[in-house]
């Protein structure tokens, strides 16, 4: 194939680079920010997207967060690829605070308790949603009871307070990224304007100047 890599990546370097991309996260960052910059649409839309993709990124719906960025995005009328560019808020570098934090305050404002250093609970609770879903898929094909306990435990220990706690850090995040990124949007996309302009005044200036000489010579 004319796009194969020439030297295949291992599975170890694949999930290597998804903590730790090529060039590191500096490079990574400057890249997205390009990106964003140069969408050919409006800078509050592109801003909105962006802030679509920030919120997203707060909450516990992971695999999803492409999805929900672009509905969200689709709501708000921002820009559909601002959004999912926007997602690169939460990253491996900033996912686990912001998974702390979303659950120590969605615990609070539910009344119930995070124990912050009980890892193996929170491990047990994806591991044991993972088991149910697993043992309700091949309970479609046999005569299985469907399992439900685990989920129920997954949904009210982890998802829901992530949720809560996440939802109102996640709208002030959304709020600070788009004031942020609208004017830098719009001034670039003016700067770049101006520069457009410019080479489009040389160009028209250079075949003027061409045109001139050939009348001359003619």
């Amino acid at each position: 194939m004319v796009f194969k890599r020439r030297n295949p990546r291992t599975y170890f370097r694949t999930l290597l680079e998804a903590f730790w991309p090529r060039g590191g996260w500096t490079r990574a960052f400057h890249y997205v920010k390009h990106r964003i910059r140069r969408l050919p649409d409006r800078p509050d839309r592109i801003a909105r997207g962006v802030g679509a993709g920030v919120f997203i990124s707060f909450t516990p719906f992971f695999g999803f967060h492409f999805i929900g960025a672009a509905l969200i995005a689709k709501l708000i009328r921002g820009n559909f690829l601002a959004s999912l560019l926007g997602t690169f808020f939460g990253n491996p570098l900033t996912t686990p605070i912001i998974a702390i934090t979303s659950l120590k305050f969605g615990n609070w404002m539910l009344g119930t308790k995070f124990d912050e250093g009980d890892h193996a609970s929170i491990a047990g609770r994806f591991i044991g949603a993972a088991e149910d879903l697993k043992h309700n898929f091949f309970a479609i094909f046999n005569a299985d009871v469907t399992q439900w306990q685990n989920l129920i435990y997954f949904w009210n220990d982890i998802v829901l307070p992530y949720f809560i706690g996440g939802f109102i850090p996640g709208l002030v995040a959304a709020v600070i990224s788009y004031y942020l990124s609208e004017p830098v949007i719009a001034a670039y996309q003016k700067h770049r304007r101006k520069k457009l302009k410019e080479r489009f005044e040389k160009l028209k200036a250079r075949l003027h100047a061409r045109s001139d000489e050939q009348r001359e010579h003619g």
